[in-house]
């Protein structure tokens, strides 16, 4: 059953962080290294009833989950199913179908140098773990990463991000009725409690949000060696060649930068599109752009489809952005619309697009699309690498020696070719960033792998020894061998 819209209220607000709160971190942590050692031998059957007990949840209480993204910044219903719940229950469904292939020990093969030996890998649980997660997809984002570390065996202390105050508390109140204190616990508050829990020695931390951010979380995990995920962003751009469907692209791409109005990591940043199709692609995106959020005339600002902006931080970052490209020349081809006291912002087209102005340099993240031109495919490329490389790279078009070249000669977290975003939802293909996008894959086997230690285990028959010539005081045959397996191993 999908929320109907009503008049817009003010944004919940998050308590702030008490002193209550930051002493029981260190005392919930050290009970969560117990439990780690306790899930270290922990079984299938016992990794899948958790993650069961989790969707169960999940699927029944899916409208409550709709309420608190309403609540948090007007999410449409559907869209919650599609981006919120959806792939969360559907990483559940994947990971118990091929759990058991994944704990299992994987045997590998043996070079003739250690030959009379075995040796297998085991996944070992790596233990305590921190999820930090974001604000703009925060049920998904939140549960997702937690999927992964339970069924790799990790209790988790998650900490999700005090901007979506309403879907926070939710969470925490769903992991409190499905487990235990010392198995998953939810920490709410500001940014102090995610530096309280900084300090401390977790076995892996899984961080989502910006590279800035990142960096932060990179440098206090430094400081116990603790291993990381980091889910970042970035300018992810799409390239529209000259040989694209334009209609079929524009359809893509509208849905694809807009849904969740723009807030979306893996969003297209900016558009690079051939100079000879940019009047055409930009008359087919405000087709679209009519279709998906207006197509009863009565005003974008009206439609049920369309979110808002998390918070007053972000709505005047993003309105200074759009000042600033229109007073330098940018070209307003749709929309621009602003209303502060609802956090709305009109989904905007600008073109003319030059490289003083803030939106060629800095992540958006919101509903604001700038379309830039090229001439020939290597200039596209060139432009994409003389930015920090990207969370995703979107190429549409049917000139495979042109996909090709933008595939081998770019890079970025992941590559789609004439779609955009939906490689989210592929379970089987590892996601994530790459240097200023991030560090480390999700979703699927890449999550579990992410959680788990791949301890190499080596057996040597009894009674034999491969090393036994080899041994000091060291002769001619000894030397002989040793050189032996320099020439031939």
């Amino acid at each position: 059953m999908y929320l109907h819209p009503h008049p817009i209220q003010p944004f919940p607000q998050m308590e702030t962080t008490t002193q209550s709160d930051i002493a029981s971190i260190q005392k919930v942590f050290l009970n969560h290294q117990e439990t780690a050692l306790k899930w270290r031998s922990s079984t299938l059957e016992e990794r899948s009833a958790r993650l069961t007990k989790l969707r169960t949840w999940i699927k029944e209480n899916q409208d409550l989950i709709r309420t608190a993204l309403w609540e948090d910044f007007k999410k449409p219903g559907p869209e919650v199913d599609l981006s919120e719940i959806f792939p969360v229950t559907s990483e559940i469904n994947h990971t118990l179908k091929h759990l058991k292939s994944w704990m299992k020990p994987k045997s590998i093969s043996t070079p003739l140098s250690m030959i009379g030996t075995s040796g297998q890998v085991y996944f070992e649980p790596k233990g305590s773990s921190l999820i930090i997660s974001p604000w703009n997809f925060p049920f998904n984002l939140t549960v997702g990463p937690l999927v992964s570390a339970l069924a790799a065996g990790c209790p988790a202390i998650i900490k999700p991000s005090e901007l979506s105050p309403a879907t926070s508390d939710l969470i925490q109140k769903m992991i409190r009725a499905i487990f235990q204190e010392e198995e998953v616990t939810v920490f709410l508050g500001e940014v102090e409690v995610s530096k309280e829990l900084l300090k401390l020695s977790f076995d892996h931390i899984f961080f989502t949000g910006s590279p800035a951010v990142g960096k932060i979380v990179m440098k206090a995990a430094a400081e116990h060696l603790t291993s990381i995920t980091l889910e970042l962003g970035g300018k992810s751009p799409a390239i529209i060649d000259e040989s694209a469907d334009l209609n079929d692209a524009a359809g893509k791409l509208i849905w694809g930068k807009f849904v969740n109005c723009g807030q979306t990591c893996i969003a297209p940043d900016y558009l690079l599109v051939h100079e000879f199709q940019k009047d055409r692609l930009i008359m087919e995106l405000k087709v679209f752009l009519q279709k998906f959020y207006d197509p009863k005339f009565e005003g974008i600002e009206k439609s049920p489809d369309y979110a808002r902006i998390i918070g007053p931080r972000h709505f005047k970052r993003l309105c200074g952005y759009l000042a600033d490209a229109v007073s330098k020349g940018a070209s307003l081809d749709f929309g621009g619309k602003t209303v502060e006291s609802t956090f709305y912002i009109e989904p905007t087209l600008l073109s003319n697009i030059n490289k003083d102005m803030e939106v060629f340099n800095e992540e958006i993240f919101g509903p604001i699309l700038p379309i830039l031109t090229f001439t020939k495919i290597e200039e596209a490329i060139a432009l994409i690498n003389s930015k920090p490389k990207p969370l995703a790279l979107y190429y549409f078009g049917n000139d495979t020696q042109n996909s090709k070249k933008v595939i081998e000669e770019t890079s970025s977290g992941n590559v789609v070719l004439n779609d955009c975003i939906i490689h989210f939802l592929h379970n089987n293909l590892p996601f994530g960033g790459v240097n200023n996008s991030g560090m480390g894959k999700a979703h699927g086997h890449a999550g579990f792998l992410a959680f788990s230690h791949e301890k190499g285990v080596l057996k040597q028959r009894v009674g034999l020894n491969n090393v036994t010539m080899l041994r000091p005081p060291y002769g001619i045959q000894a030397k002989k061998i040793i050189q032996s397996l320099i020439k031939w191993f």
